[in-house]
């Protein structure tokens, strides 16, 4: 029975191995959302993390380290045979699970995205824990501005989840699906969105939002899966295969903010126009999109 008991599991540690570039500090600037935790000030190019694991529910905590630039450590807050699972969900997290090695060659020949790429060394997608916590974010911040969607989240998680302890440190992990699923009234939570939270969470507990599934399926279907779920558009399914399960290879044609940061890079216009260039930039087109959306449109248009 999981309970909101602090998790002080004695940590195991796991190494993974760096295929590209890659740079936590920089990577860690950029969030799937605004949750505490994130990058230690007093320890530079190290991030706590904490989230319910995929297929348990277990609430872990992990703290990451990069000593060298091919190696990332991760000490894991968890009992010790779950750490592998809390390392390969973290290693999912920071897009560590994908050959990053061909990212340059991908982009080689779009100036644009090579000289961002450049200027950005080392910066990889950062997603959300799981496909799972990327739909309840998809339904918490509808109509709501990012600051507050994050504070909301950020008390579904003290209210409902647990706080595990990572590096010495309290780090509050959202609820599980289990959790979840007791959900009753919560402010700044309309019914339709808390009906809508207990709909995802039931579909988690069904395995309908597994990260390996989503990312062995074809993307089409992946979309229209998540699709199914109540409240998720077609931006909010996007989101979830790509921001929560890590698929590197699609370009979101339902996200404006993005549209508008390439058709300022870009000069081109139409949707259709955007998924072209992005063409360009296989099989990597999820993160080439992502570097986009960080930089933002200024530091874009500087570059032209």
């Amino acid at each position: 029975m999981l309970t909101t008991a602090t998790r002080t599991a004695r940590p195991s540690t796991v190494e993974i191995e760096v295929c590209g570039d890659f740079d936590l500090a920089r990577c860690a600037a950029f969030p799937a959302d605004l949750s505490p935790g994130g990058l230690d000030g007093d320890e530079p190019g190290t991030l706590r993390v904490a989230f319910p694991l995929e297929g348990t529910g277990e609430h872990v905590g992990a703290l990451v380290r990069q000593r060298a630039p091919d190696v990332v450590s991760v000490d894991v807050t968890a009992v010790r045979a779950a750490a592998p699972a809390v390392a390969g969900q973290v290693c999912r997290m920071l897009s560590l699970d994908v050959d990053g090695s061909g990212f340059a060659d991908a982009v080689a020949a779009d100036p644009v995205m090579r000289t961002l790429r450049e200027r950005h060394p080392g910066l990889r997608p950062v997603l959300f824990p799981s496909p799972y916590e990327a739909a309840c974010w998809a339904v918490i911040c509808a109509r709501l501005r990012v600051a507050q969607a994050a504070q909301l989240k950020q008390r579904l998680a003290t209210r409902l989840g647990c706080p595990v302890t990572v590096g010495g440190r309290t780090v509050a992990s959202f609820p599980s699906p289990e959790q979840l699923c007791a959900l009753d009234e919560q402010p700044g939570l309309s019914a339709q969105k808390r009906q809508r939270l207990v709909a995802i969470a039931g579909a988690a507990r069904e395995g309908l939002l597994d990260a390996g599934s989503l990312r062995a399926m074809p993307v089409e279907d992946a979309l229209e899966r998540a699709r199914g779920l109540p409240g998720i558009g077609p931006f909010s399914a996007e989101l979830i295969v790509v921001r929560g399960a890590g698929h590197p290879d699609v370009f979101p044609s339902h996200e404006l903010r993005l549209h508008t940061v390439m058709a300022a890079a870009y000069g081109a216009g139409t949707v259709g126009e955007l998924e072209d260039i992005a063409q360009r930039w296989q099989p990597f087109r999820s993160w080439g999109a992502f570097l986009l959306r960080s930089v933002g449109v200024s530091a874009i248009t500087g570059s032209r």
